[in-house]
């Protein structure tokens, strides 16, 4: 596979490193931390190799099938109308 070069969102430099991928299916949120990506300096979009990405896409079926053994986050969740300054 060739090493991606540049975002397709901002055109900034891409840099190997780790991030995380968030993801809410109803009330559920599911949070996959030190992911291997190739991440844009400019504005963060985050890139994955096909073999990371079909990893993601095995994850995401068995949390669907509720087959996934997950740790339990505490996380709180607000909107921007609810806060108060």
């Amino acid at each position: 596979m060739m090493k991606p070069d540049r975002c397709t969102f901002c055109k900034g430099k891409l840099i190997e490193g780790k991030t995380e991928f968030v993801v809410k299916v109803g009330e559920k949120v599911l949070t996959v931390k030190d992911i291997s990506a190739y991440i844009c300096e400019e504005c963060g979009e985050a890139y994955y190799t096909p073999e990371v990405s079909e990893k993601i896409d095995q994850l995401m079926k068995k949390f669907h099938e509720s087959t996934l053994l997950m740790h339990p986050v505490a996380a709180g969740e607000l909107s921007l109308g609810e806060a108060v300054a």
